[in-house]
């Protein structure tokens, strides 16, 4: 269904949970006006769950609430972020790819950008101790997932001997007040390159360069997770946690219920994070003895 141009999904079988579409890269400006629109919607609709951009980090409505989180980092110029945003090791580590030979640029959303794209999906099967879901996915499909919210997205790509080894894709938000990393990934075999490093710091630049002032990188912590390498990857580029109020609106008697017993967040989310760690162990060794070692 759309709400004044914009898309909302529907997620959930008992639970029905409405959710914007490309959410943390557009925001509902008139909640009430969303509300009554899913309410008048045909289907059954439990839940609506919105966030809000980073001018609103403090609790604004008065519907339920829990606190959220997003990796955001402020943007000036580059050469700010170069000497003081960043750790030493990142610092260095970018400098060091530049003389490895990885060139980092803008690129156009074209059929060479897709076919490098599809390239670096289909390198492995495993990616961090999982199925990589868009392994094996087809030209058309990858360019139809690569082509959402193409008048707000910058492209950019990491080039080693003139192969992609790597892109970002940045969204904007309507107001051009920040831009969130939606894809990055870079190539395993070439991961001694620290392309990945370069693309955040390309990603910078282009943000300064259009003076849009905050890059978010979706959320700095997941769940129960807390502190990983991820989480520490983005802490030295430089990127704060920043809490926000996540909404929900119940809209039906089981979506109330839902929201006070907590099923609102799934059986995942609900597992102890002792528990959930060592599932993510066992499952890695079990994709490795099947596929082999990721990148092979």
């Amino acid at each position: 269904m759309l709400i004044r141009g914009k898309e909302v999904l529907i997620e959930g079988r008992f639970v029905r949970i409405a959710r914007l579409d490309g959410e943390g890269y557009q925001f509902i400006d008139d909640p009430e006006s969303a509300i009554e629109a899913i309410r008048q919607f045909g289907n059954r609709v439990d839940l609506f769950t919105f966030i809000r951009g980073l001018s609103d980090t403090s609790p604004k409505y008065s519907y339920p609430m829990e606190w959220d989180n997003m990796a955001v980092l402020p943007v000036t110029t580059f050469d700010h972020w170069m000497a003081n945003q960043i750790s030493s090791r990142v610092r260095s580590t970018i400098r060091k790819t530049v003389k490895d030979g990885v060139v980092v640029r803008e690129v156009p959303f074209d059929d060479a950008l897709i076919q490098g794209i599809s390239a670096i999906y289909n390198e492995t099967p495993v990616r961090q101790g999982r199925r990589f879901p868009h392994y094996g996915i087809d030209l058309e499909k990858l360019r139809r997932m690569k082509a959402t919210f193409l008048d707000r997205t910058i492209f950019i790509g990491a080039f080693f001997e003139g192969n992609l080894i790597g892109f970002v894709k940045l969204v904007t938000d309507d107001e051009r007040s920040q831009a969130g990393v939606m894809h990055i990934l870079s190539m395993i075999r070439h991961r001694d390159k620290a392309p990945t490093n370069a693309l955040i710091a390309q990603a910078v630049r282009s943000c300064a360069d259009r003076r849009i002032p905050h890059l978010c990188y979706v959320k700095f912590y997941y769940g129960k997770k807390g502190h990983d390498s991820l989480a520490e990857f983005k802490r030295r580029s430089g990127f704060q946690k920043v809490d926000l109020p996540r909404y929900y609106v119940p809209l039906t008697a089981i979506g109330r219920m839902a929201f006070r017993l907590g099923l609102h967040h799934g059986i995942v989310e609900r597992i102890p994070e002792p528990l959930a760690a060592t599932y993510r162990r066992v499952r890695s060794v079990w994709y490795t003895r099947r596929f082999g070692p990721e990148g092979t």
